[in-house]
């Protein structure tokens, strides 16, 4: 299957994929638009089962975030690293220096970050040898660092709303939240649910993940595949992908889904499933935008951490917005986010 056949192709300005035969990187690198400035998006290695998969999921991601940069106003278009880890050649720092190179190759039409199987350190190590790259360790007030928890702010800040317009309710206090993953962002996120007053359900492949979550917050433990059946008020996906499909939407007892993961949708028809069963879906590219704010404006430069705060804050305006839009037009929420996304990009790339 050809780039253009690919049936996640939407429109991609480009895709590039590279090779190191001294470390044995294999990294793709695609860039949706930048209409709106450089693409922005993290980088995630993952054990992908193909080069198929691997193009697949980089098609993905890097549209998901030319609407995530739209939607919260920044000034950056959509593009996202992915690199398929391989045990036979475990990362080390030439390995990342590595993908630097390919970053830089870019010059500068590409702007890094860490995502999933990624740390700060390996984003110090890729700085290096480029310097189109965020996600850098802060100093004092300055934005930048790890985004993780940044999005778990703005995740947090989002199911306040997202509650309150399906439920009534003021605050999550008595509410029950699954939370589907439990790493960085989805533990933070069960810190904030815990403090609020949420009855949490957690659920996670990692043992020492669910073990730290059961501990700290007295959150219930299920299966991965119950997870999304557990009878609750919210469910906040924080994990992978494509998780809301034709298999699982039939068999999901929350009122609302919101949570960290990148295309929790499988297809875009699934959004349609949602809101026939009357589930209200918080786009994810909208309500996990808390990382690429502090990513984008560290790059940017200049920038602190209460305004990052500021801007973050804006979350639960956009989400509302969304929500009646979908309502009084009786359509799904991703039909209203992406329809509002597009034109943001198609008057940025006028």
């Amino acid at each position: 299957m050809t780039f253009f056949e690919n049936t996640e192709y939407r429109g991609h300005e480009s895709i590039h994929q590279f090779y190191d035969p001294s470390t044995g990187l294999r990294a793709i690198i695609a860039i949706h638009s930048t209409a709106l400035g450089p693409a922005g998006g993290g980088c995630r290695m993952w054990s992908y089962q193909s080069e198929a998969d691997a193009i697949r999921d980089a098609l993905r991601l890097s549209r998901g975030m030319t609407y995530k940069n739209a939607m919260a106003g920044l000034p950056m278009g959509g593009g996202k690293g992915v690199i398929m880890a391989d045990p036979d050649h475990p990362p080390s720092e030439a390995f990342f220096r590595a993908f630097g190179r390919c970053v830089d190759s870019l010059g500068g039409r590409y702007i890094t970050a860490e995502d999933v199987g990624v740390s700060v350190e390996n984003m110090r190590q890729v700085k290096q040898v480029t310097n189109f790259v965020a996600g850098l360790p802060s100093t004092r007030d300055s934005a930048g660092g790890d985004p993780s928890p940044w999005t778990a702010d703005g995740v947090f800040l989002g199911l306040e709303a997202a509650v309150k317009h399906r439920l009534g309710a003021d605050s999550m206090d008595g509410l029950r939240v699954a939370v589907q993953g439990v790493g960085k962002v989805g533990y933070d996120l069960c810190r904030q649910l815990h403090a609020a007053g949420a009855h949490l359900v957690i659920s996670d492949v990692n043992e020492q993940n669910l073990e730290r979550a059961r501990e700290n917050f007295a959150a219930r433990v299920v299966s991965p595949e119950e997870i999304l059946h557990t009878e609750v008020d919210v469910l906040s996906p924080c994990a992978m992908g494509a998780i809301l499909n034709s298999q699982s939407i039939p068999g999901i007892r929350a009122s609302v889904i919101g949570g960290a993961a990148n295309n929790q949708l499988a297809t875009e028809e699934d959004g349609q499933r949602l809101f026939e069963r009357n589930i209200l879906f918080a786009p994810d590219y909208v309500i996990n935008g808390g990382g690429i704010i502090s990513v984008s404006m560290e790059y940017m430069g200049n920038r602190t951490k209460s305004e990052v705060h500021s801007q973050i804050a804006l979350i639960p305006e956009r989400l509302t917005r969304i929500f009646i839009a979908a309502q009084t037009q009786q359509v799904p929420t991703n039909v209203i986010a992406d329809s509002m996304a597009e034109s943001i990009v198609a008057a940025g790339a006028k």
